[in-house]
């Protein structure tokens, strides 16, 4: 039986790289819901398309055995994170990375996804692709010049351009 994975997807998110993980899910029959890392479950797009998740980040607390998986889909809400770090959806989002790491399951982003799971302090040791821009925040991890990188139960990659060179690997420890 496919695991089940729990998608996090920022506002705005980008399209991108969220529709490459969620297609190659459907294509693959692997079972996913995804939750807006927002207040509501109305997010948009960088690109400005409106989206509506299957739930919000509060409501994967706590829930967080139901799943195999998360995958965190980056966007535009990232770069000002900081602004916003203190919102209870970030510090929702913050648990529940923690959460899924501590409890060692599978771990997938791109682009300042690893950086978010560094932040959440759950990659010590591990070798984490990155997005160049985001390379310095690393603390735990080691971020290299890959443009994906396995380690473990840790999937990253720099940008959504390099999703798919890890989506193998991925799909095949999800089925």
């Amino acid at each position: 039986m496919a695991k089940k994975v729990a998608v996090l997807a920022v506002n705005p998110v980008n399209g991108c790289g969220l529709f490459q993980y969620l297609e190659a899910f459907f294509e693959n029959h692997i079972p996913y819901k995804v939750f807006a890392v927002a207040e509501t479950k109305e997010i948009k797009t960088n690109s400005g398309i409106t989206l509506l998740a299957d739930d919000v980040i509060a409501n994967l607390k706590g829930h967080v055995d139901d799943y195999d998986a998360l995958v965190f889909a980056c966007g535009d809400a990232v770069p000002v994170f900081k602004d916003n770090a203190g919102k209870q959806y970030n510090l929702d989002l913050m648990e529940v990375i923690k959460t899924f790491g501590e409890k060692g399951k599978i771990m997938i982003g791109h682009c300042a996804g690893a950086m978010l799971f560094d932040f959440a302090g759950i990659t010590k040791g591990k070798k984490l692709a990155v997005h160049p821009l985001a390379k310095p925040a690393i603390q735990n991890g080691e971020a290299t010049d890959a443009e994906s990188q396995v380690d473990g139960n840790f999937y990253t990659a720099q940008d959504e351009n390099t999703i798919w060179t890890m989506m193998p690997e991925i799909l095949n420890a999800l089925k």
